[in-house]
């Protein structure tokens, strides 16, 4: 791997940390596509898992007194039940496919019929989030903008909204890497004939450290943006990239 590459890639860690860390998503959906144009999918896949449970983790950690424990226990039942019907498959998708369910995401949540809008500080709605958000992170590897079409109809303050979505991404992040491979496969050197990368032990500890930054940085920005702009902003920098992912899978089915 290039010092370009990771170069490009210590950098986006701590931007999109610094975003996830204000609106509580829209950064690991960039860090996602950064990583998709960079890294063979798996490996992406578990690059990121690894980088966003640090992230959230650290974000969940931060604003734990605003966590709500009985959505975030629902969730994880749902995940959970997600996690096991991926395991009976065994499904990864490909790069452009990837793109292109990643980049769908934001326009999904905005094209839901107002009877199929659900809210997480409903018990059943709750698990039905973990469910349909994991089964997104293990194709596209987030699961935001839908993730948060559940939360901005909830009841919950700004910092409710980003503390509890943290802590149910830490979970859906590990469920991942869990599915992906585990810690190992990003270590693991294979043959250059099936495209695969290995990434040093060190990269990983560093990308972890500068999650943590961004995520610490985020934090007096979150405390001074007002409830409406925080749901404004989060609204329109989904969609925007949403819409670049759609051109990027698009691009890549139609000139592989």
């Amino acid at each position: 791997m290039s010092a370009l590459t990771i170069g490009c890639i210590f950098i986006s860690i701590v931007i999109t940390s610094f975003i996830s860390g204000v609106l509580g998503m829209a950064g690991g959906m960039i860090f996602m596509g950064v990583l998709l144009a960079l890294l063979p999918i798996t490996q992406a896949m578990v690059m990121h898992g690894v980088v966003q449970m640090a992230s959230n983790g650290w974000r969940a950690w931060l604003w734990r007194t605003h966590i709500v424990w009985p959505i975030t226990r629902n969730y994880i039942v749902g995940a959970l039940a997600a996690l096991l019907a991926f395991m009976m498959v065994r499904w990864v998708v490909s790069k452009p496919l990837g793109f292109i369910i990643l980049g769908s995401t934001p326009f999904i949540a905005i094209l839901l019929p107002k009877r199929a809008m659900l809210t997480v500080d409903k018990p059943i709605h709750a698990g039905a989030c973990g469910f349909i958000s994991t089964g997104l992170q293990l194709t596209a590897g987030v699961s935001g903008p839908i993730l948060d079409s559940f939360f901005v109809r909830s009841a919950l303050n700004k910092h409710g909204v980003v503390a509890t979505k943290a802590i149910t991404q830490t979970f859906g992040h590990m469920l991942k890497i869990a599915y992906f491979g585990g810690f190992a496969s990003i270590f693991m050197a294979q043959s250059a004939a099936n495209g695969t990368l290995q990434i040093a032990p060190w990269m990983l500890a560093c990308a972890v450290a500068l999650a943590f930054l961004g995520t610490t940085l985020s934090r007096r920005v979150l405390d001074g943006l007002d409830e409406t702009k925080f749901r404004r902003y989060t609204a329109t920098v989904i969609t925007v990239i949403g819409a670049g992912y759609l051109m990027a899978g698009f691009w890549l089915l139609l000139y592989p």
